[in-house]
């Protein structure tokens, strides 16, 4: 087993880590940046070193002196939470020629799975349903909508790297094709620094149903069940819940069995989510595969009792998945807020500050995934999300009503977040109802339009 471990993270997945390496015996060192001197997981590791000024590309993306703080503190692994370095397969590669485990999968696999394009043609030949797409990469605008045109509208232009709604624009009109194409590219050049692009067809008033898998180095792969993802803003992840109310237990079977096939025919190794668009008609199409811990995690640890975090960092030390897919028992309802540093009213721009006054709820099935503290200023030059809202209890109902009391506790005072909004969509009816989709946003807040022409 490792004796320490460097996060190469910051926010609260860096304290979520820590908490769990903690809980193993297992040492630990953080990195930061100088905007993050205070941070909380700095005072929490066993270690913290420096590694650069605010921006991320002089820090948290600086590969260099990451693997040096790693090498200096004589760290055995890394593990690189969610964003940042996560998926960056020269990261991996160089972690490698150190003599460093890297936390997660090999770079071959971030390569195949990581690009969308590769990934659609490995489910493809796979038997994996995938949406109907380009089944090779496309680069130039009027080359795109050739392809468009036989296809039919609307389409979902596509960044082949990164994630996170970036590269990404709906077409719905013949004549904007090549504008939205030019700006999608020109997104995911900017964040990802590749210009490679895919175009498929959109599914109108889809659900996002992602599944969870775990794999090791001995061949098994289990799955943990889904998450329904489908509340998003701009491709942006709102509220996640787990399960979803709208897959029947053999559609439930059946997805959970693909998930399982498509990790397998990848060769996975380590955590993952397979991630679905389920139409109208319960048809589901493979979309994309992240190769890392996700965000929304703790929504299935809540319904399975799997620490996933422990699960990553065994499986990086060589040992078998703990559990096997019959022992795996699903109990209850789990739903995830994410409140953010941004105001909904100022088309959700974020606002940095100090916080002033702070309460964290409690109780029975509530939990508060955060890394800010009172008196704790938030940086402007990271992700604007503070703190991750997860409760769990016996039912969906039950579970949304958690949520309800649980965010009318939380007191957040000295900066603008999106708590009352998150408040709304669950008063909503049709959220209360079940009846959503990715849609949802722009359908009942038609203020807050999804960037679609």
């Amino acid at each position: 087993m490792f004796q320490k471990i460097l996060i190469a993270n910051r926010g609260e997945i860096a304290v979520r880590i820590i908490r769990a390496c903690r809980e193993m015996g297992i040492k630990t060192v953080a990195v930061y940046s100088e905007a993050d001197k205070e941070a909380l997981h700095t005072q929490l590791a066993d270690e913290a070193i420096c590694i650069g000024p605010a921006p991320s590309t002089e820090s948290y993306l600086n590969m260099e002196r990451i693997l040096s703080a790693t090498i200096a503190a004589k760290a055995d692994a890394i593990h690189p939470g969610f964003g940042f370095l996560s998926e960056n397969s020269k990261f991996v590669e160089m972690c490698q020629k150190c003599n460093i485990t890297f936390i997660g999968p090999s770079a071959d696999m971030i390569n195949r799975m990581g690009n969308k394009s590769e990934a659609r043609r490995t489910m493809r030949s796979a038997g994996v349903p995938v949406v109907p797409g380009t089944k090779e990469p496309v680069y130039e605008a009027e080359e795109g909508k050739k392809i468009a045109d036989e296809m039919g509208y609307p389409v979902m232009i596509k960044a082949s790297s990164g994630g996170g709604g970036k590269g990404m624009r709906i077409c719905e009109k013949e004549e904007l094709f090549c504008e939205n194409f030019r700006t999608a590219q020109m997104e995911s050049v900017r964040a990802f620094g590749d210009h490679t692009m895919y175009i498929e067809k959109y599914i109108v008033h889809p659900r996002h149903i992602e599944f969870q898998i775990l794999a090791d180095k001995f061949g098994n792969v289990i799955q943990l069940g889904e998450r329904d993802c489908s509340i998003q803003r701009h491709h942006q992840k709102l509220i996640e819940e787990s399960p979803s109310s709208s897959l029947t237990p053999q559609l439930r079977k059946e997805m959970g069995k693909m998930a399982v096939h498509a990790a397998k025919a990848a060769g996975y190794e380590n955590a993952g989510t397979v991630e679905f668009l389920l139409d109208q008609d319960d048809h589901f199409y493979f979309i994309e595969m992240n190769t890392r811990i996700q965000v929304e995690h703790p929504v299935t640890e809540m319904v399975s009792g799997i620490d996933l975090i422990k699960e990553q960092i065994m499986i990086a030390a060589g040992y078998p998945i703990s559990k096997k897919q019959e022992e795996i028992h699903l109990n209850g309802h789990a739903i995830e807020c994410r409140i953010n540093a941004e105001d909904p009213k100022r088309n959700f721009m974020p606002c940095p500050g100090v916080i002033e006054g702070l309460h964290l709820p409690g109780g029975f099935g509530v939990r508060i995934d955060t890394a800010v503290y009172g008196g704790y200023e938030i940086p402007p030059f990271y992700d604007s999300m503070i703190a991750k809202v997860i409760v769990h209890d016996k039912d969906r109902i039950s579970a949304i009503n958690k949520m309800r009391s649980t965010l009318g506790e939380l007191i957040l005072e000295g900066v603008v977040t999106n708590l009352d909004f998150q408040y709304e969509i669950l008063n909503n009816e049709d959220f209360q109802r079940g009846k959503i989709s990715t849609d949802f946003i722009p359908e009942h807040f038609p203020s807050d339009s999804l960037n679609r022409d």
